[in-house]
């Protein structure tokens, strides 16, 4: 038997010869397989036909200098496999094509596209585009006319033999220039209205005025990498789109984040910076192939136009991941008008303004001087002739723009701490009376009691929050009711799960989202949503404390003593259950050492900050309760965390009537109980349009905000249990007091929670013109509310307005910053 070593000769020579034969033979198959006789190809085929006239095939058009040469020598030997070829290649014009159709639906629907639009793709190619968007359009029913524009004859004949195959008859396909390209020329309607509005100017042709363009959708796929002169590509864009038009694009990419980090208009940077490695590779790999990488045309992109969303992504082809992006944009003009402008920071500060119907007092002098950081950032950027931040370009006003390259932002690591509220609704409802004129400020967290204030219809709703994830969940649900039908809202925030997250997303939701909500559901979204072993309820720092507690009980062996519990349809049947098996285990020295009497436990998992940790134990130590083990913080907390559980076991069916317990145990909200925004009658409610129209989204802290706004204008303001953060030695809770009383009107009030039976910080407010009413305590044995978490509830009420310019004065002096942060900024 003969070994390998003497099958395979040592000479180096004969090494080569063989090598150059197996070259050889590869060559020569892909040269036979590319050039044979037109038909029918397979996918092995196809992909060697690509790879011949990519990597092998001899480009003739260099010389010539002529773009359309060069273009048809790369494309006509591979015209038939280009779309077979593209499929993994070219990811997210699916993607693309899906948020810009929802955009065009949604401003039909608003009446902000009167008539049957007209869509230029621009670089079109063999017209794939177009057959994929009849899967979320129909193309012949909805649109007027659309022109597929490429400079390639080869690719313009495969896509005439496309829609004579779907006989499409309003499909034009142009074989020109894109820079030449003018929609006037083919469009009589166009035409006729570009000579009205032009009448009697001088101008070089008609396409150049932008406010006579007559596209409502203009498109890019993979082009604008290939179009050496892209500067006046780009700018012709502007004459062809109509004023309320869209502007949709997809392209290969590479940048370092020195580039745009600058920026406040690009509508968010995750996963925008690409490495050097892959920044050198990537662009030296696709010039093989004239495609250019340089970031000067996505930046050139973003500069001419306003963003409305954003996406960076990675293609994982063949192993490797290949950065691309998808842009949506809009006129840079649109809705950019200082008139504009003004009205809606008016609502962001509750200044009056002369158009807002909805203000009844007039303006004041002060007033001039009170502007928010969104509004600054826009008068900036249009003097500098940039465009506005993303926010500005949205179908909404709901998110205020903010800075998202900020340190106080970026400590949250991209993550919110609570996916669900721990706050009453109920209890809010019954204690506040939310009447129509009411303006309304409070802390975002989950967005839970935001939505349940938004069933009242106040005036106007203040969501604030320092965490963008937070405010990116409030926005994921507003979004929700604006867009979807009661199944969807239940699947995604009852169920916690939706298996079609991601389409619903881009198809449904993103016109009523940020460019950074959006980024960053599209990013977190599918891995929260769409895993049916865990959902919503096990993401953020709250669904880590789930976790925990599922696994605790799995340890016990107490799995099935917790269904049970959740299914007992008596309160004398979920007694029994607590009192045989459960109750027993909370009493157990293991776990009041292993986990109530641990610091970290304390103040990982259970949130508990030094500050209200003291509050607890004074409380503790003043009543004389002792559990006979000791004297320690987890000692008092532990007897804190008993006489809360035990009450709501006793007092409140968790099946039908208390969806906060229910929810910690099971992960989810059942039919029988779940919060009052997810009834069906509260869908109904909260699925109108003007359902949001006074609501707006700070994320900032609350010190922040209050500066920024008019004084005496809110009437109820509501910050959880944030107050027991500060501590008794500092200044912090004294300079929020005063800037409270500032901005609220004189019998506005402040609801709080605390750990304290009477925290001391209620001796501050009374200082500070306020009348303190203790309107709820904890007594043993009974339930505070359903939550049952705190031992007091506060209502504090305006009677007496301190000095504007002391508590101004005051606000400037030092930062509240860490303090005043709002529950979900306390990680």
């Amino acid at each position: 038997m003969l070994s390998l070593s003497a099958v395979i000769p040592h000479d180096p020579v004969h090494l080569v010869t063989i090598a150059l034969c197996v070259l050889g033979v590869f060559l020569a198959t892909i040269f036979v397989i590319a050039l044979q006789p037109k038909g029918s190809t397979s996918t092995l085929q196809a992909y060697l036909k690509f790879a011949y006239a990519c990597f092998f095939k001899p480009h003739t058009g260099d010389g010539t200098g002529n773009q359309q040469d060069a273009l048809e020598s790369f494309y006509k030997a591979q015209a038939e496999v280009y779309d077979a070829t593209r499929t993994r290649l070219l990811k997210g014009r699916e993607d693309m094509l899906g948020l810009v159709a929802a955009q065009l639906k949604h401003r039909a629907e608003a009446g902000l596209i009167s008539q049957r639009p007209v869509w230029v793709d621009i670089g079109g190619g063999t017209g794939h585009n177009v057959e994929q968007m009849g899967d979320f359009l129909s193309v012949p029913e909805f649109f007027r006319a659309v022109y597929v524009v490429d400079l390639s004859p080869s690719l313009c004949e495969m896509a005439k033999k496309r829609f004579e195959r779907l006989g499409w008859t309003n499909i034009k396909v142009i074989c020109q220039d894109a820079r030449k390209f003018r929609l006037h020329e083919h469009e009589p309607q166009a035409h006729q209205r570009k000579q009205q509005i032009l009448k009697g100017q001088i101008v070089r042709d008609l396409d150049e005025n932008a406010d006579a363009g007559g596209a409502e959708l203009v498109t890019m796929s993979y082009a604008l990498s290939m179009i050496p002169e892209f500067y006046p590509v780009i700018d012709s864009i502007s004459s062809l789109l109509s004023p309320n038009g869209v502007i949709g694009v997809v392209d290969f990419y590479v940048q370092n984040q020195v580039d745009y980090q600058g920026r406040n208009y690009t509508g968010g940077a995750i996963d925008r910076h690409c490495m050097w490695v892959s920044r050198v590779f990537w662009r030296t790999w696709f010039e093989i192939d004239r495609v250019n990488l340089e970031p000067g045309r996505r930046d050139y992109l973003e500069y001419r136009f306003g963003t409305v969303l954003g996406v960076n992504a990675r293609n994982s082809f063949f192993g490797v991941k290949l950065p691309y992006y998808i842009w949506v944009g809009c006129s840079k003009d649109h809705g950019a008008s200082t008139a504009k402008l003004a009205e809606i920071d008016a609502a962001a500060t509750e200044s009056p303004y002369l158009s807002a119907l909805d203000l009844q007092t007039g303006p004041v002098q002060a007033d001039v001087e009170i502007r928010s950081k969104a509004y600054e950032s826009a008068i900036i950027n249009l003097q500098s002739s940039l465009p506005l931040p993303a926010t500005w370009y949205q179908n909404h006003h709901w998110r205020i723009h903010y800075d998202e390259s900020l340190e106080k932002h970026r400590r949250f690591n991209d993550s919110y701490i609570y996916a669900f509220t721990w706050e009453d609704d109920r209890a809010d409802a019954r204690l506040l009376k939310v009447r129509p004129d009411d303006v309304v400020l409070a802390i975002t967290s989950a967005g839970d009691n935001i939505l349940a204030f938004a069933l009242d219809s106040p005036r106007r709703i203040h969501a604030v929050d320092l965490n963008p994830s937070q405010n990116h969940l409030l926005e994921l649900k507003v979004a929700a009711f604006t867009a979807l039908g009661y199944s969807d809202v239940w699947k995604l925030f009852g169920a916690g799960t939706h298996a079609n997250f991601r389409d619903i997303l881009i198809n449904k939701l993103s016109p009523h989202m940020s460019s950074l909500a959006f980024q960053y559901w599209l990013q977190a979204g599918p891995s929260v949503f769409s895993n049916p072993k865990k959902g919503l309820y096990y993401s953020g720092g709250s669904g880590n404390a789930l976790t925990l507690v599922g696994w605790l009980f799995r340890i016990l062996g107490m799995s099935s003593e917790i269904k049970k519990l959740c299914n007992a349809q008596t309160l004398n049947e979920q007694k029994e259950i607590w009192e045989r098996s459960i109750k027993s285990v909370l009493h157990s020295k293991l776990l009041t050492w292993t986990i109530l009497g641990n610091e970290k436990w304390l103040w990982k998992a259970l949130g508990v900050p030094p500050a209200q940790r003291n509050m607890i134990e004074a409380d503790h130590k003043a009543q004389g309760d002792a559990i006979g083990t000791g004297n320690g913080s987890g000692h008092a907390v532990y007897e804190y965390v008993l006489n809360t559980f035990e009450p709501v076991v006793t007092t409140t069916l968790l099946s039908t009537s208390n969806h906060y317990y229910l929810l910690a145990l099971l992960g989810h909200y059942t039919p029988q109980s779940h919060p009052t925004y997810l009834s069906p009658k509260s869908h109904l409610k909260l699925s109108k349009p003007s359902a949001f129209a006074g609501l707006r989204i700070h994320t900032d802290e609350i010190s922040e905000v209050i500066a920024r706004m008019r004084p005496n204008t809110l009437t109820i303001v509501v910050v959880m249990d944030s107050m027991d953060w500060f501590p008794p030695e500092g200044k912090q809770a004294l300079k929020q007091i005063r800037a409270l009383n500032m901005a609220l009107k004189v019998k506005g009030r402040v609801m709080l929670r605390s750990a304290g039976l009477k925290p001391w910080y209620v001796g501050v407010f009374e200082e500070c013109g306020f009348q303190c009413k203790r309107v709820a305590v904890r007594v043993p044995g009974s339930c505070i509310d359903r939550v049952n978490m705190y031992a007091s509830t506060w209502i504090c009420t305006k009677e007496v307005s301190l000095e504007k310019e002391d508590v101004r004065t005051s606000l400037r002096k030092g930062s509240m910053g860490d303090i005043s942060l709002g529950m979900s900024a306390m990680d």
